[in-house]
């Protein structure tokens, strides 16, 4: 028998459970202490009486002279020795068995070392007094698999036992339903503390008032509900919140509302998907990091199984002269650029990833690529789709193609007269499809319950259909594979893909098969998650003081935004706010003004300390006001046309790529590989991610930087759109290479930045303004003086005199004179001049026809350019 091999479990466990067991924690100091002791133990002879009493008998003489001949040389530690030490010393036995041993319904369980090691830390952790006077709280981050709800079980014990705790209250917070339930029956089935769980607000507060040492568990708005139903908060010291996933919970007012009701209370946070190193203000709200179990430690201890990586695309042919006419015609009411935007709207994944023959081409992978690796075994698979319509189409899909099992879990769908969803309103299909749900299974409850059953215990279904259910907190171990059809990143990504990483029998990958396209998210998420390095005190310390600095802004960035208004009178006057918008740069002044003061306001909120610093007079009045001025944006966006309802035409845009838009061949696009491979996994992500990703990148904020400036000259930014939108949809439809679409947007993004015009006439090359109004003449002489040389000649030397005009008016000594903007005279006579010059300068001078509201108009974008550029 190999004495460096080593695991652990209780009696009765089955043998894919044994466990490894590492002692955490331990400095190098401490490591050489601790491997002398046992050194020392394994070395150290049996005293005399001992071997009298084991060898006593004549016959066992020369057995006891072996071991005698044994002990005078020295023996090498092994790893079964340090397991006997580690689990079997008295002390250490004494606390498994009393305290880390449970019964899951039915089925003896011990911890593994992640568990132990951390509940340990957090019995120390409570048990210290900070400044404040409050226990000490913190997060535990384990990785998904790790055994999170037994830890919370055991934990749950530890404080129930803990001798320096008298009666203590257990309260246990989930976001989620299913997660509630979840620790509810695993309390029941470990059969140890009683446990109660709060389905309201009401019974929530009856049972925290109680007496009953009983373990409470509740979700958040129900515990939401009974914080504001109660008037006093509980003042016990004894009172331990354990939250489920913190690292949600715990953000906006949430935290700040559990502060108030329990001000006294210890909070811990537990979290199976880690936080991001810009979240560690997460670890400090609830008192920093207690331990932490990774994702690269659970595969290393075989807690988890490792994950295999496969990327693979749908080939599309796009019929483009009949989509090009029909698009032309569905968007006919549009502006150009509106019709740019729509154009790159559609092109994304997301709708091309939902046309009905790439749904269907990617169904028959699924169904081959199943059926040729686990069809016929105990193993099952998990389809991920955008959303509840696509899920619907998967399902008719596979059904009909009939090679593999399938069922579909939907959450209800909103049917509410007038109801509209992030895609328009609820589809029929959908609403019909869940109503036959019902008829079948009676309840949401049952409908979930039964699928499940079915799929984690019945030959069928062999793959489970999900849009926005079961995609995390849902685990069954015989779920192998996991298919992606829609874009996933961060925590979610992690969360779904921990769904195929559970043990089981026979099980020796799980599968990630991604036909959306991931890889660069999934390499992001796994580059943040996979290690804590980075959190220390300091990281803890200089978050708090950043946010601190930037809460002090916060009266600064609310008067700034009421300074806008300041001449508007009668503060109650909707309209009055609304027409003072009418102007572009104020209302544009406005968005970025408001937008700073809402992020700042979300910190605010969700930091106690602000609150208790300001009062709840001062906050009410924050939140007030940020609600008005949120709806008053909204308004201002519809009245002023700033965004396009694109709702309207969705659907008709969704038949033209259903119908011009081909699917005949999935390929993979990388190797399968191990994704905790670091080395090769970088190596397809590189293959993958490369010059497409860079362009789509500078794509991305070339776009942007284009839609932040277009009101500055929106003939120059309009054509800067127009290119780089050609350039990606030339792209996507395979007509130009990775490598010339880099350097197609490359040059773009160049020209935009310097504003660079091929086309303009020598006299405005040092006059940047004057060219923004020469874009504007341009355009609106384009199909009234047909000889392109003309037109060009005559609207440079109107942009060059619409600039001198300008110029004299708002200038004093070369710098634009205060506020301006805002003075009603200034911009009075400004119009009369610039009308009078479009009437002599142009109108008369070359004999065009242009009308008094063409006039007022080009005046009108004339001086909203001023407003913006001369500052």
């Amino acid at each position: 028998i190999a004495t460096n091999v080593a695991s652990f479990g209780t009696t009765c466990t089955a043998p894919k459970f044994w466990s490894l067991w590492r002692e955490k924690h331990i400095s190098d100091r401490a490591e050489k202490t601790y491997v002398n002791t046992i050194k020392k133990l394994k070395n150290t002879a049996l005293p005399e009486k001992v071997k009298d009493r084991l060898f006593g008998a004549d016959r066992y003489k020369y057995v006891r002279a072996y071991f005698d001949e044994l002990e005078q040389e020295e023996v090498a530690v092994t790893t079964q020795d340090e397991y006997l030490y580690n689990l079997c010393r008295p002390e250490r036995l004494l606390q498994l068995v009393h305290n880390y041993t449970v019964y899951d319904a039915g089925v003896k369980k011990v911890a593994r070392y992640q568990q132990y090691f951390a509940i340990e830390k957090t019995k120390k952790r409570i048990a210290t007094i900070g400044p404040d006077g409050k226990r000490l709280g913190g997060v535990i981050w384990h990785t998904q698999g790790s055994g999170k709800s037994l830890t919370m079980v055991m934990l749950a014990q530890a404080i129930a036992m803990h001798p320096d705790i008298p009666n203590p209250k257990i309260v246990i917070v989930t976001d989620r339903v299913d997660l509630d339930d979840q620790i509810y029956r695993t309390f029941l089935k470990c059969d140890g503390l009683p446990v109660l769980k709060a389905n309201s607000g009401k019974q929530l507060v009856e049972y925290l008032e109680s007496k009953s040492d009983a373990v409470v568990t509740t979700i958040i708005n129900k515990f939401e509900a009974a914080v504001k139903r109660r008037k006093k908060p509980f003042q016990s010291e004894n009172i331990f919140v354990l939250i489920d996933e913190g690292h949600r919970t715990q953000y906006g007012e949430f935290n700040v509302n559990m502060q108030k009701a329990f001000p006294n209370a210890c909070f811990l946070a537990f979290t199976g998907t880690p936080l991001q190193k810009k979240e560690k203000d997460t670890a400090t709200k609830f008192g920093g990091l207690i331990d932490s179990y990774t994702v690269d430690q659970a595969v290393e201890d075989k807690a988890v199984v490792p994950l295999l990586y496969e990327g693979r695309h749908a080939l599309q042919e796009i019929n483009e002269d009949p989509i090009n006419t029909y698009f032309d015609m569905v968007s006919e009411p549009l502006t150009p650029y509106q019709k740019a935007d729509m154009k790159k709207k559609y092109s994304r994944g997301g709708y091309l990833n939902n046309v009905e023959q790439k749904v269907y081409a990617i169904a028959w992978d699924i169904s081959r690529h199943f059926r040729d690796n686990w069809q016929g075994t105990v193993f099952k698979g998990q389809l991920v789709c955008k959303d509840k319509l696509s899920a619907i189409k998967y399902y008719d899909h596979l059904k009909e193609i009939g090679i593999v099992t399938c069922e579909l879990v939907l959450s209800k769908p909103d049917t509410r007269s007038g109801e509209e969803s992030a895609y328009g309103t609820t589809p029929k299909k959908v609403i019909q499809f869940y109503k036959k749900m019902m008829e079948e299974h009676g309840s949401q409850k049952k409908y979930e319950t039964n699928v499940i059953s079915r799929f984690k215990y019945q030959d069928d279904p062999e793959i489970i259909i999900v849009a926005d259910k079961l995609l995390t907190g849902f685990d069954a171990p015989n779920n192998v594979v996991l298919y992606l059809t829609k874009k996933l990143t961060e925590h979610t990504l992690l969360q779904a893909i921990a769904r195929v990483n559970r043990v089981a029998s026979g099980k020796d990958y799980g599968y990630i098969i991604d036909y959306f396209g991931v890889l660069e998210e999934l390499d992001e998420a796994l580059k943040n998650y996979s290690s804590y390095e980075d959190f220390d005190t300091a990281d803890l310390d200089l978050t708090v003081t950043n946010v601190y600095e930037e809460l002090q802004k916060l009266p600064q960035l609310h008067s700034e935004l009421w300074d806008i208004f300041k001449t508007i009178k009668n503060k109650y006057d909707e309209t009055a706010y609304e027409k003072l918008l009418a102007d572009d740069a104020i209302r544009s002044e406005y968005y970025d003004k408001l937008s700073i003061y809402a992020r700042t306001m979300k910190l605010a909120l969700s930091t106690f300390e602000w609150h208790k610093k300001v009062g709840e007079e001062k906050v009410k009045k924050y939140k007030y006001d940020l609600g008005f001025f949120s709806k008053l944006r909204l308004a201002a966006k519809n009245i002023y046309s700033d965004t396009v309802d694109f709702k309207a035409y969705e659907k008709q845009i969704q038949n033209l790529l259903d119908k011009h838009v081909i699917s005949h061949e999935v390929k993979p696009i990388t190797e399968l590989v191990n994704i905790f491979e670091t080395e090769k996994f970088e190596e397809e992500v590189a293959k993958v991610i490369g010059a497409a990703s860079k362009a789509d990148m500078i794509a991305s904020r070339t776009d942007k930087h284009i839609s932040e400036r277009m009101q500055e000259d929106e003939d120059l930014y309009r054509r800067f759109s127009e290119m780089l939108q050609n350039a990606i949809w030339d792209y996507r439809n395979k007509r130009i290479s990775e490598v010339e679409y880099l350097k197609r947007v490359t040059q773009i993004k160049n020209d935009v930045l310097k504003r660079t015009r091929n086309d303009l006439p020598e006299k405005l090359n040092d006059r940047l303004i004057a060219q923004a109004f020469y874009g504007v003449t341009l355009a609106t002489f384009e199909d009234k003086i047909k000889d392109e040389a003309s037109r060009k000649s005559m609207s440079a030397d109107a942009g060059i005199g619409i600039d001198n005009i300008i110029r004299e008016y708002i200038l004093d000594k070369g710098t634009a004179k205060v506020d301006w903007v805002n003075k009603s005279n200034l911009i009075g006579q400004l119009e009369i001049a610039l009308g009078d010059f479009i009437m002599d300068e142009i109108r008369d001078k070359y004999d065009v026809n242009v009308s008094f509201g063409e006039i007022s108009e080009m005046v009108e974008k004339y001086i909203g350019i001023a407003k913006l550029r001369y500052k």
